[in-house]
């Protein structure tokens, strides 16, 4: 993380900016409820604050700002090379939400976004009105967390119960949950879904503590997913990013038997395993944004305009962990990111 130990900052959200066609709807009244010190900012667009030149992702990172906007263009996009699909044939994921709350070092959204400032579309009925459009057409597996954490925003916005509740309607669409957060307990109250997976991403200890920065700890995130498993949602484990680093088959090896021996094998609907990889221009951003991360300034090699470890090593630290993981599941439950599916 960048070093801005000599400035003072403002919490997180003390302004929240709001495009006037956002001002009256119900989720924006539902925010600004939560937070009635912030200072208020009405804008016309938001991309009038979000895509402002010469902004400074780090420095932003330290007191992000919220914007409330109206989404009234697309909402849901098809899923990108480095995004696994899990063999789903259409692959889907939405954007409710841009920018994570989160500071993880390598995170793509920060080689994606000008700004490090959160967007929150309030019209998530438009999205809901997209995916039925697709859902005519054809079965849906769709991410909604992939360019934030929503389970993490959950006490602010509730669009995971609101996401669960529509997912109940459509036996053709399967949703997929990613957090880095321990807030399962915000939707505990609710009964399991078929179509629903809850999937937590999960990194040593050690590389939680210098990558993953305001996320929960491993063992909470542990602690969460088998609290989810045990109660019978569809739980997904994420080893993913994983990373080429000193005593890296000490750290993963420790992980993933502290997983399994928190988390029932028998309760685990399936496990991905994903090297580091970043698109070709998005990496060139975030070594901009991060000029002092030996993580992103390594020298990865490019294949098929993706970022990623050299093949040899590749296939080392995933081949390891992956035979680390089948002493607890089926390889058919083993989902594995080297570049293609």
């Amino acid at each position: 993380m960048n070093n801005f130990d000599n400035i003072s900052f403002k919490p997180a959200f003390s302004h929240i900016y709001i495009e006037e066609k956002a001002l009256y709807h119900p989720v924006t009244e539902q925010i600004l409820q939560k937070f009635p010190q912030a200072k208020q900012i009405r804008i016309a667009h938001y991309k009038d604050v979000f895509c402002r030149s010469r902004q400074q992702f780090g420095l932003q990172k330290q007191s992000p700002k919220l914007i409330l906007a109206k989404r009234e263009n697309t909402c849901i996009y098809e899923g990108a090379k480095p995004c696994q699909s899990f063999g789903h044939t259409h692959f889907y994921y939405a954007s409710g939400v841009m920018n994570c709350f989160y500071d993880c070092e390598y995170c793509y959204l920060q080689g994606m976004y000008p700004s490090a400032n959160l967007v929150v579309f309030v019209n998530l009925e438009e999205t809901f009105r997209q995916v039925e459009e697709l859902l005519q057409k054809f079965p849906l597996y769709l991410c909604i967390s992939y360019d934030t954490d929503l389970l993490a925003l959950e006490s602010m916005l509730g669009y995971v119960r609101r996401w669960i509740a529509f997912a109940k309607k459509w036996e053709n669409l399967t949703i997929e949950i990613r957090t880095k957060s321990a807030n399962y307990a915000k939707i505990a109250d609710l009964t399991p879904s078929n179509n629903v997976i809850l999937a937590w991403t999960l990194s040593p200890q050690e590389t939680m503590a210098r990558y993953e920065h305001g996320t929960a700890t491993t063992a909470a995130r542990l602690k969460n997913a088998g609290a989810a498993a045990a109660d019978g949602w569809n739980v997904r484990l994420c080893f993913d990013p994983v990373l080429w680093q000193k005593h890296w088959q000490e750290s993963y090896k420790q992980l993933i038997t502290e997983t399994f021996e928190t988390v029932s094998p028998g309760e685990i609907l399936d496990c991905s395993i994903g090297q580091f990889r970043a698109a070709k221009d998005a990496l060139k951003r975030m070594r901009k944004n991060r000029p002092d991360s030996a993580l992103l300034h390594y020298p990865y090699q490019l294949q098929d305009g993706v970022y990623q470890y050299d093949r040899e090593r590749a296939a080392e630290l995933m081949g390891q962990i992956k035979r680390w993981v089948e002493n607890y599941l089926p390889p058919e439950k083993i989902f594995l990111w080297q570049g293609e599916e």
